[in-house]
């Protein structure tokens, strides 16, 4: 049990970024096309290093190739299949961004809409000055908005990224919307999340923020906040808004907030990575996602099937609509898709030139030779999850491993490399 008492914040750094998987045999899953290379990257990967990876890609509109190598867990015999239950972490931002974006079309929000005009707590919002040694602050030269929310640069915080004594607010007011494992770890000192999305947000408004709105790009909990928003201009539950508006409609039947226990048969194993192997840090089994969450975290809390997720691309790749089925316009879609950052705001360090920010994802603004095209959207998930839509190349894809920290192994960026190898 000692090798699971892990340091905090690397443990819940992994919930933003990138990741690995796990190890045990099977054949590929489904007949597949030409993703020769991709095939090549699940055989280096499984079994000798991660248990289990899947993958659907699929081109326009079509039905898409799922191909898989392994099983639920090192110590099950169940290979994992188009309905196997991943932890998408930070892949659930897109979803609440395209969400958000379906209140815009209805004339409910404003892409520039002051926040506080649905939390009031945010009428008057606040910056740090001595970020570093104390809480002093000063006021902010700018509203929080709906784009700020949508782009990470509403100058907010997150737990894996904060320092100083906004953190220790952050831990002590419980604004942790994420969830993590059962495991206990050493210098984990924070309080339980919030008990309600309601509470979080009026919590989060009493904190002053890192920067001034609009004036920079960090990675936050503005798609857990946004969250709220939308209950607000809704008038529903934000899981409920969901369900009714997305999830019900495009025929997404496996997205959970919460895992049903009937379902646990096909809910993979998450391990974390140390010099001595995989150990498993949340099995499935007895999984903190079969628990009732706090609320639903619009920015890291959905469980889905490879074949969930599809969907929801097939719907972007479909300008908002999947054959019949019309979620939103064509130019709400293309609008979420689209560079979103305020005037003069870059991602910076980190990403490669060329990258702008949508409605919850990254956008790449510039085609890459070989790779995505302009245009392309998307965003990974802390367990070794990723997704993306390239309507330029016809290209939808979305990658699964399950494996922290993140770092440990590449497959987030060689899957992408993989598909496009095997793109004519």
């Amino acid at each position: 049990m000692a090798d699971l008492m892990l340091e905090r914040r690397d443990f819940i750094r992994a919930l933003t970024a990138i990741g690995f998987a796990a190890a045990l045999p099977a054949p590929l899953l489904a007949r597949t096309r030409d993703w020769a290379e991709v095939s090549t990257l699940f055989d280096g990967l499984v079994p000798d290093k991660l248990p289990a990876l899947a993958a659907v890609i699929g081109r326009g509109t079509d039905k898409g190739d799922f191909l898989a190598r392994g099983r639920l867990a090192r110590d099950s015999m169940v290979a994992v299949n188009r309905d196997t239950l991943w932890r998408v972490y930070s892949m659930t931002k897109p979803i609440t961004g395209m969400a958000a974006m379906m209140l815009i079309e209805d004339g409910k929000l404003g892409l520039d809409q002051n926040i506080a005009d649905f939390i009031p707590g945010f009428a008057n919002p606040r910056v740090l000055t001595e970020p570093d040694t104390s809480l002093a602050s000063r006021a902010a030269t700018a509203p929080i908005t709906v784009r700020h929310l949508l782009t990470h640069t509403a100058g907010l915080g997150y737990s894996i990224i904060t320092r100083g004594p906004l953190l220790k607010e952050y831990l002590r007011l419980g604004i942790t919307p994420a969830a993590l494992s059962r495991t206990k770890q050493l210098d984990d000192t924070s309080a339980p999340p919030a008990p309600s999305l309601k509470e979080f947000a009026d919590r989060l408004a009493t904190l002053p923020l890192i920067t001034d709105p609009g004036s920079r790009w960090s990675y936050s909990v503005s798609l857990d906040l946004l969250g709220r928003v939308i209950e607000v201009a809704s008038g529903k539950s934000f899981d409920g808004f969901l369900q009714e508006r997305m999830f019900d409609p495009l025929g997404m039947t496996s997205s959970y907030w919460r895992v049903p226990k009937s379902e646990v048969g096909r809910f993979v194993t998450n391990y974390w990575a140390t010099p001595q192997g995989l150990t498993p840090v949340d099995p499935a089994a007895s999984s903190i996602y079969l628990d009732q969450p706090a609320f639903p975290f619009g920015g890291a809390g959905l469980v889905m099937s490879a074949r969930d997720y599809d969907r929801f691309l097939l719907m972007l790749m479909g300008w908002g609509a999947i054959k019949s089925v019309r979620v939103m316009k064509p130019e709400t879609a293309r609008l979420g898709m689209s560079n979103l950052l305020p005037q003069g705001v870059t991602l910076g360090a980190g990403f490669p030139p060329g990258t702008g920010f949508g409605a919850g994802g990254r956008v790449a603004t510039r085609s890459i030779a070989g790779g995505k095209g302009e245009g392309a959207y998307g965003w990974e998930g802390a367990a070794g999850t990723v997704a993306w839509v390239d309507p330029a190349r016809g290209i939808r894809a979305c990658g699964f491993a399950q494996f922290l920290p993140f770092g440990a192994f590449s497959f987030q960026t060689d899957f992408p490399k993989a598909v496009y190898a095997g793109v004519a």
